[in-house]
């Protein structure tokens, strides 16, 4: 089922995620409902705070990345089918020198800006049989992490860019809260509905 995509300006976003248990109601229907409004949004991450869930929880599918030309051969065949359930995620490390990249996210439509994050990261994670793994990622894959990480921890893309740039899309986020914006998937506004 495609849920509602919580639009920027909802304390939903700056939660911190809670910790889920095995015998979390209707998981299964949830992760499932996730892939299917990430999907329909043409997004590649999703985390529960954006679906309205304060949950530990996130999904990734960076398939639509691997048809990118500028990408070398090598990480466009890691991106086709990387699909993933990270439950309870807890990054241990992030390595190497930040490079920019331009991120974008379902919550904060119509805003693009380049963050800087390291390149690779350490995470470790349940997937759906809550079996506990942990796996180092790196180049796009770890960035979709990093960033689907930051949402169950509350903080949000825009936080990591320069206060000047913040200011020049001020209004643009003013609108988002607003529920003046209009997307291809369907959204939910703090500000529109009183959530």
């Amino acid at each position: 089922m495609i849920l509602p995509i919580i639009g920027y300006g909802d304390p939903v976003l700056r939660k911190i995620g809670d910790e889920i248990t095995p015998d979390y109601p209707n998981l299964k229907e949830i992760i499932a409902n996730m892939y299917d409004t990430m999907y329909n949004a043409c997004g590649v991450g999703l985390a529960a705070e954006q679906v309205g869930l304060s949950l530990r929880l996130f999904v990734v599918d960076t398939t639509p990345f691997s048809d990118d030309e500028d990408l070398e051969d090598k990480e466009q065949d890691q991106l086709k089918g990387f699909k993933r359930t990270f439950i309870n995620a807890k990054i241990i490390k992030e390595e190497g020198e930040e490079w920019a990249f331009n991120e974008g996210c379902l919550s904060i439509p119509d805003v693009r800006e380049d963050v800087y994050r390291k390149p690779t990261v350490t995470i470790e994670y349940c997937e759906e049989d809550f079996v506990m793994k942990t796996e180092v990622f790196d180049g796009l894959i770890a960035r979709v992490i990093q960033h689907e990480y930051d949402h169950i921890e509350g903080i949000l893309f825009t936080d990591k860019i320069s206060s000047l740039k913040k200011r020049l899309i001020q209004k643009k986020l003013k609108n988002i809260t607003e529920g003046k914006t209009f997307q291809d998937y369907r959204m939910k506004f703090f500000a529109k509905k009183g959530r």
